[in-house]
């Protein structure tokens, strides 16, 4: 009898620690699920299409010339995207001046228009850091759904 009473004793303990260790690693792994998915969707991108689509003259002196353009900014921030939507006036007038300012020859080149695309990936960039002090890294992108010029 003394030997069963010994034998519980060190049985019943282990019994419970079998029990109950899968129920803390299952709450350990929900834990670590919901801080992964909270981290995952801070960093989901965020885009803001600009509507309605741009529609510019361009070239200066000479025949009348104009580019079409559907754009849309890529964030990585609420912030920004916060500061993107208050500001949107702001963001289309500085982008039209950016456009207005191109050529045939830039717009002909792929050179030229990723030179365009990273122009206006810099004003906007600098205005919002001007306006609200958003950090430029936010601002991650700027994407031309489609551009025609003639």
């Amino acid at each position: 009898m003394a030997l069963m009473a010994i034998k519980l004793r060190y049985l019943v303990p282990g019994l419970f620690l079998l029990l109950f260790i899968p129920l803390l690693s299952a709450h350990a792994e929900e834990e670590t699920e919901e801080a992964e998915g909270e981290s995952a969707a801070a960093a989901a991108p965020i885009y803001i299409p600009l509507k309605p689509a741009f529609v510019v003259n361009y070239g200066g002196a000479g025949r009348l010339k104009y580019l079409k353009t559907e754009v849309t900014i890529r964030l990585s921030n609420p912030e920004a995207a916060n500061a993107v939507r208050h500001h949107m006036p702001f963001i289309r007038n500085n982008l039209v001046m950016v456009f207005a300012a191109q050529t045939d020859e830039t717009l002909e080149s792929q050179d030229g228009r990723e030179a365009m695309r990273m122009s206006a990936l810099a004003e906007i960039r600098d205005l919002l850091q001007r306006e609200d002090g958003v950090d430029p890294e936010y601002v991650v992108d700027v994407l031309f759904n489609r551009l025609t010029w003639h």
